[in-house]
């Protein structure tokens, strides 16, 4: 990819192999984010460079430099955030695991040997790996929330059409949004200010009622839920409680009058069809004109999504209508809903196909309920199963992006303090027993 236009191409040490081209683009020079550093996605316009896409052969199809920066890569540089290069990506968006055939795996610093989750696979690993301070990435099937719960990382899906995905490579529109991942939750929220505009924005109450998605831990593997469970409801859970009322038991895939929407899987196939009937009108033409190699899995999918026809998309997104409705309903204006990001733990890399596909579609029967509602999504890196993290999520009302990261960075901090409070109380307790 030759460098051009905006910032010179630097070589620098990559040991996550997080980034297609490093090159630097200075930020305003006062701003919220000034002196924070930013990885971009290669789906987002850089102003001098092209949009690789994470495909060679896009890339060779689409070799002009974009003509200006994308809104989304504009609003941090305005804010003071600067620019530190481009990152891989899984091939055109279409995984969720971060593997690519073409460009390799990134290293994912928090699980090494293990993948760093797609498709905003370098953006996660560069922030995970210091890198980068902000990971900019995009979130259609849950390419930011699994990154960010395998990584160890602050993450959010925002509310669908919030922030602008303009000058960016689509997948599926209808589900595609910008996405942001963090090592901590100040800087998530600081880089929220920048890429959200205010209008559209709603308050949360509080506190907020608090529902959690039992038949979402269900779908989660056992110790997943009990590590999360466990962060929960330790000595500090009358604090938990405090910050986010009372909580109480859902099954959210259990949907009125629809038998054939019961359980989250069956959502998971709603997904799948609505998501590649849009992938293929979005990609089907160039695909059949470049005829480009497309690695395991990917071409599979792409295959698959040209099979759909317009009559099973049709009863699809009638039967995500259905979803949508039940879960704005479910929340409301006042609810949080809290859910597994992921089934587990990364799972290592080169993982057999039969295998990997039956954890896909427990990742997807989780990821589905925000992209087929179109509400955003917070991942908090709260808990960890044999030293690797795992993350809880926050599902909240349309809007209540800003507010929903603000409750997440509380839910984190009530789980810390309980954690040193029973760190404390454990000494203490065996100074004072008896000999």
């Amino acid at each position: 990819m030759a460098a051009t236009g905006a910032g010179a191409a630097q070589a620098r040490p990559d040991p996550t192999g997080s980034f297609i081209l490093q090159f630097e683009v200075p930020g305003a020079p006062r701003g919220p984010l000034a002196g924070k550093t930013v990885a971009v996605k290669d789906l987002f316009d850089v102003k001098g460079y092209p949009t690789g896409f994470g495909n060679p052969t896009w890339l060779e199809t689409h070799p002009d430099p974009a003509p200006a920066n994308a809104p989304a890569v504009q609003a941090l540089l305005d804010a003071g955030a600067t620019l530190v290069g481009k990152t891989h990506m899984d091939e055109l968006a279409y995984s969720l695991n971060g593997e690519n055939a073409h460009y390799g795996t990134p290293a994912n610093a928090a699980a090494p040997g293990r993948i760093p989750g797609g498709s905003s696979s370098g953006s996660a690993a560069a922030v995970a790996g210091g890198q980068a301070d902000i990971g900019l990435g995009s979130d259609t099937g849950g390419s930011v929330r699994v990154p960010a719960s395998y990584c160890g990382l602050w993450g959010i899906r925002p509310t669908h059409g919030r922030a602008s995905l303009a000058a960016a490579a689509p997948l599926a529109p209808s589900f595609d949004t910008v996405g942001w991942f963090a090592r901590d939750a100040a800087a998530l929220r600081a880089a929220g200010g920048a890429l959200l505009p205010p209008a559209g924005a709603r308050p949360l109450p509080a506190p907020p009622r608090w529902l959690v998605a039992e038949d979402a831990f269900e779908l989660a593997l056992p110790e997943t839920s009990a590590a999360i469970y466990q962060r929960l409801s330790g000595p500090a859970f009358e604090g938990v409680v405090a910050a986010l009322g009372r909580p109480a038991d859902v099954k959210i895939g259990e949907v009125e009058g629809a038998p054939d929407l019961a359980g989250l899987k069956a959502w998971m196939g709603v997904f799948r069809i609505t998501q590649g009937w849009e992938v293929w009108r979005c990609h089907g033409e160039w695909l059949r004109a470049a005829n480009p190699q497309l690695g395991p899995g990917i071409k599979d999918r792409f295959e698959w999504a040209s099979t759909i026809t317009q009559e099973q998309w049709a009863a699809a997104d009638a039967q995500r209508k259905k979803i949508r409705d039940h879960m704005t309903a479910l929340l409301g204006a006042d609810g949080v809903l809290a859910l597994p990001t992921a089934p587990g733990p990364a799972v290592p890399r080169g993982m057999p196909g039969a295998e990997l596909e039956d954890w896909r579609t427990r990742l997807l029967s989780l990821t589905c309920v925000a992209g087929l509602s179109g509400l955003p999504q917070v991942n908090i890196p709260l808990a960890r199963v044999d030293g690797l993290p795992v993350g809880l999520s926050l599902i909240g009302p349309a809007g209540s992006d800003e507010a929903l990261m603000a409750l997440a960075e509380r839910v984190a901090a009530v789980a810390e303090a309980g954690a040193a409070a029973a760190g404390a109380a454990e000494p203490a307790a065996a100074a004072g027993a008896a000999p």
